[in-house]
């Protein structure tokens, strides 16, 4: 898979501008044309097949990578790292499941491009605890939503919300923001040094294409039933004591919910950890058991 031919590449004095015209020129495939190229490749080994099937989502890679470019790296090497995420996508797709390549292969490039993330930031580094990364990669998304994108110092108030949201403290929502501060571009700034365009040229469509929402969607629905599938492991009081604190979106404070139990705060806050911890192993074995039963078909 590594040496199919043909593939546009960005090299570090490449004009990412040039790239993004080029892989417009790809094809996007019909849904019966790419199920005929992925099982030309799955039963044949056909590399013309599978090289129609990543350059035919070339432009996707390069849409999700967009969506990491505040993190202050070369868009073209997050575009690099997440066609890699493709082609091992396209490797391991299974068409036969009856979904579109496009919602499989997101997951790959997404985790490709975030790995590619946590190796080059140093301050995560600093700071590799599952709440950190999951600070990381949230902080700015918030910030988007309580229109913060702006400010310097988060305000105590703003600082409150988003270290509610992600279940961290203040002081780590405070420290992750200043580390990240400077690292936003602006949305007028060249998109290279030989000022070819703006990144305000590539912003996506208002108007999401039908496969793009199809795509969303499929990938939704998928997450969507792994958490329920997992929530079958936890026992009622678990269950509500989950949804209350970490599904909705204004949490129940443990002071609400020790008054609904008769226990003591500390009693829920170790309850919602336990929960917690037991949904995050069940959700993990049953992704890593569809992925182990889609390689092996």
């Amino acid at each position: 898979m590594s040496n199919i031919k043909n593939v546009p590449s960005i090299t570090p004095d490449g004009s990412l501008t040039r790239y993004l015209q080029e892989i417009r020129t790809f094809p996007m495939l019909s849904k019966d044309e790419e199920y005929m190229h992925a099982k030309a490749w799955v039963e044949h080994g056909d590399r013309d097949a599978a090289q129609k099937l990543v350059t035919s989502h070339l432009r996707l890679v390069a849409k999700i990578a967009m969506g990491y470019r505040g993190y202050g790296l070369p868009v073209g090497e997050l575009i690099s790292e997440g066609n890699v995420g493709m082609m091992q996508a396209v490797k391991r797709f299974d068409p036969e499941k009856g979904f579109r390549l496009a919602t499989y292969a997101m997951w790959w490039i997404k985790a490709s491009i975030q790995e590619y993330i946590l190796r080059s930031w140093s301050l995560v580094k600093i700071g590799t605890t599952a709440a950190q990364k999951k600070l990381f990669f949230n902080l700015r998304r918030i910030k988007g939503q309580i229109n913060a994108i702006e400010e310097g110092d988060l305000n105590p108030e703003n600082a409150k919300h988003i270290a509610t949201q992600l279940d961290v403290s203040e002081e780590e929502v405070i420290s992750m923001n200043r580390r990240m501060s400077g690292g936003d571009q602006s949305l007028n700034a060249p998109l290279v040094s030989d000022g070819e365009g703006e990144w305000m040229d590539w912003l996506e469509d208002a108007t999401p294409d039908q496969e793009t929402l199809l795509s969303e969607s499929e990938e939704y629905k998928a997450r969507i039933a792994l958490m329920e599938d997992a929530m079958k492991d936890l026992n009622e009081r678990e269950q509500d004591i989950i949804r209350q604190r970490r599904l909705q979106e204004s949490p129940t404070t443990l002071e609400d919910l020790s008054g609904q139990y008769n226990v003591s705060r500390e009693r829920i806050r170790q309850i919602e950890v336990r929960a917690f911890e037991k949904l995050q192993k069940a959700i993990k074995n049953a992704a890593k058991e569809q992925l182990i039963n889609a390689q092996a078909s």
